[in-house]
């Protein structure tokens, strides 16, 4: 296990809030990838919520709402039992800060490594997160992430 801390920065001076923000975001693949749901959690307000989208959110409904850091760590949780691996890979970041909210689309490619009827098989993602984010006096936080799946694909592994 990796004794590297990934902990975003929260202090003003260290870096323009553009930083600030993508440090957040990659924080939060970082603690997927290390399988630390608490950590995940902690980059969302205490009151945020995650919305799941299959597709374009102005058409469809969100699949599963989630609110709360509390509810968010159990359900990070629950993925790590369901996945023995992921990588998470963040491309382009687009934020817009003002004041002390901001707004981001981030493009993230996901790889989970699972189990089905003893098979090894890997489940790919591309993803994007739509997310709003608040400063707060520990840095900046999520408070919002609509999470888009473009389009998963699914295959067989080989290790």
């Amino acid at each position: 296990m990796s004794t590297h801390q990934f902990v975003p920065s929260h202090d003003p001076g260290s870096g323009s809030d553009h930083e600030a923000i993508r440090r957040l975001v990659d924080a939060y693949a970082h603690h997927a990838d290390r399988r630390d749901p608490d950590r995940q959690a902690a980059v969302f307000s205490q009151d945020a919520q995650v919305l799941l989208f299959e597709g374009d959110p102005a058409q469809v409904a969100p699949l599963q709402t989630i609110r709360g850091r509390e509810a968010l760590a159990a359900t990070f949780t629950g993925l790590i039992a369901q996945y023995e691996a992921t990588t998470y890979l963040n491309g382009q970041s687009d934020i817009d800060v003002t004041g002390d909210s901001a707004t981001a689309e981030t493009y993230c490619m996901a790889h989970h490594l699972l189990r089905d009827d003893g098979q090894r098989v890997l489940l790919t993602m591309a993803i994007r997160y739509l997310d709003t984010f608040e400063r707060t006096a520990s840095g900046w936080r999520i408070a919002e992430r609509r999470i888009v799946f473009d389009w998963t694909d699914r295959r067989p592994s080989q290790p």
